[in-house]
């Protein structure tokens, strides 16, 4: 399966087509209902499934099921590329419709708000987040900005761990303080020597110049 290239139209339905509640995924018991967000088999199988959000289902004369999707477009597949913060379960819910087979789905996932997938004591293999729309044609992103908490002034990555200086109350990713306190943490051990962070900025003058 490949998806149309952003901008063109997404086929219309033709004449004949009936709209279905919904669908079961071939050898599966798992049932896809408008709204739901997809895994959908990719043309190349090395590379990992399409997302996309369900918005409509039908069928036509011959029973053949398919299904208009919003396509989610991971920070790679954008014109700006992977940036750092972007997590690695990122997702940018795009502009681009599409009409595929659903034959193409493979499975059902949850794209998370950031704010609840920052929430996940557990991460599972179907969980995603999204914090952005994404215009696939401009690269234009909605909103344009977010809050940052790190010191490095980029917008939190998930996938890092945060240590807070007890002195400025300001937060820190764990790279960014490596980075900018050589020594104080092992990059090898830092799973063990982060839990010694905040104790250690306890002190009358703080690590990141502040006074308490």
């Amino acid at each position: 399966m490949a998806k149309t290239r952003p901008g063109s139209l997404a086929p219309k339905s033709k004449p004949g087509k009936k709209d279905l509640d919904s669908f079961t995924i071939r050898g599966t018991n798992k049932v896809v209902r408008v709204g739901d967000c997809v895994l959908m088999r990719p043309p190349d199988n090395g590379k990992p499934p399409y997302v996309a959000r369900v918005e409509k289902i039908e069928s036509d004369s011959r029973n053949n099921v398919k299904v208009r999707v919003r396509w989610y477009y991971r920070p790679e597949e954008s014109l700006g590329g992977r940036r750092q913060f972007h997590g690695a379960k990122e997702l940018f819910l795009s502009d681009h419709y599409d009409v595929q087979s659903a034959q193409t789905i493979e499975g059902k996932c949850i794209v998370h708000s950031f704010k609840n997938y920052s929430k996940l004591e557990n991460v599972g293999a179907e969980d995603y987040f999204c914090r952005f729309e994404y215009k696939a044609v401009t690269g234009a992103f909605t909103p344009d900005r977010v809050a940052v908490y790190c010191k490095c002034e980029m917008p939190y990555n998930p996938d890092d761990l945060m240590v807070q200086c007890e002195g400025c109350k300001d937060w820190y990713g764990v790279l960014y303080f490596l980075l900018q306190f050589p020594g104080t943490i092992s990059p090898i051990t830092f799973e063990i020597d982060v839990m010694f962070i905040l104790p250690f900025l306890e002190v009358s003058s703080c690590l990141c110049g502040h006074d308490n």
